[in-house]
């Protein structure tokens, strides 16, 4: 999340390269509340693709799954 004040200056992104960009994992992973499809267009823009549907637990909300290859 980000103050709203820094909103639409490319600090999400740069927050989200700082995490991942030097990861020796594959691939990157996100749960999306599908109920917000500007947040999934955002990551997509970013090089995640929507794999599918998962619910984690049995009283959680149920998530799009988002995949981004790293290596």
């Amino acid at each position: 999340m980000v103050r709203p004040n820094w909103r639409k200056a490319g600090v999400s992104e740069q927050l989200q390269s700082a995490l991942i960009d030097d990861r020796p994992e594959a691939l990157a992973v996100l749960l999306v509340d599908p109920d917000h499809p500007k947040v999934q267009k955002l990551y997509e823009f970013w090089g995640y693709k929507p794999v599918g549907f998962r619910q984690p637990f049995a009283d959680s909300p149920r998530y799009a799954v988002m995949v981004r290859t790293l290596r």
